[in-house]
């Protein structure tokens, strides 16, 4: 049984590609096979990818969508890593008013995925920054939840709110199991910034009264901008660089559930 990483937030720029694709690269260069799935219409894992963009019949529009045969087109990236992606497209946003009047609109991709499964290890879903019909899909379809938090006080003060939608949301949806959430990733964090470090410090006290794991910070830094211009996670761009390694625990953890599944 394979493992479904739902990556949420409830906010834009919080680092949810950057989370999503450098996650994807540390978990198969331990040699296991991983599907990205764009949810976004924004198509942010096309730039951090390399990629182009697709013909709507080739992306998870295709796949959403009433047609839908199990022609899955996944796009290998970076040179056989074990990772590959079904790419986003500016009509998902269409897709999902579609869903919200269809019968099971909200299990539309738990459908596919179970109809037409992927023989990944670990599918790793990458939200949109708003929540509705499509982050509905993505945990209906999740075994876990990962959330991206920015060190910023409205992000932080909508942590508790996404944790509450997710439990809420998981029981209309009669979601057995309920997928749990994996954990907290303060992301962007800049150590020279005050109130970075302020918020840093309050959040293992909010992640234990929410009962939720709490993941060391990934940093901000430009070489994630520098890796993405050439298409390429920062493991590959600066192998050496510190920020490479704020990734190790994360998937260290997703490892041992893919082994545990």
């Amino acid at each position: 049984m394979q493992l479904r990483l739902a990556i949420l937030a409830n906010a834009g720029g919080v680092g949810k590609s950057t989370l999503s694709v450098h996650l994807a690269y540390e978990v198969s260069g331990q040699g296991f096979k991983v599907a990205l799935l764009d949810l976004d219409p924004q198509r942010s894992l096309d730039v951090f990818c390399g990629l182009e963009g697709a013909d709507v019949t080739e992306t998870m529009a295709h796949v959403l969508s009433k047609d839908f045969k199990g022609n899955w087109k996944l796009v290998p990236v970076w040179d056989n890593s074990g990772v590959e992606v079904c790419q986003g497209h500016p009509t998902v946003a269409e897709i999902a008013n579609d869903l919200v009047i269809r019968k099971r609109g909200e299990y539309t991709l738990a459908d596919r995925l179970k109809k037409y499964p992927l023989p990944h290890d670990l599918i790793i879903i990458d939200c949109p920054a708003t929540i509705g019909m499509l982050t509905i899909n993505a945990l209906a379809a999740a075994t876990h939840v990962l959330v991206p938090i920015q060190l910023e006080m409205k992000a932080i003060a909508g942590s508790a709110e996404l944790v509450e939608w997710c439990v809420t949301s998981a029981s209309e949806l009669q979601l057995e199991p309920r997928p749990p959430i994996l954990g907290f990733v303060p992301s962007m964090y800049d150590s020279k910034i005050a109130m970075h470090r302020q918020y840093l410090d309050q959040l293992p006290d909010i992640a234990a009264q929410l009962e939720i794991k709490l993941y060391p910070a990934v940093r901000s830094s430009n070489e994630f901008k520098n890796a993405s211009a050439y298409g390429i996670p920062i493991q590959k761009w600066r192998q050496l660089h510190p920020a490479a390694k704020d990734f190790t625990k994360i998937a260290s953890d997703v490892v041992k559930l893919i082994k545990h599944k």
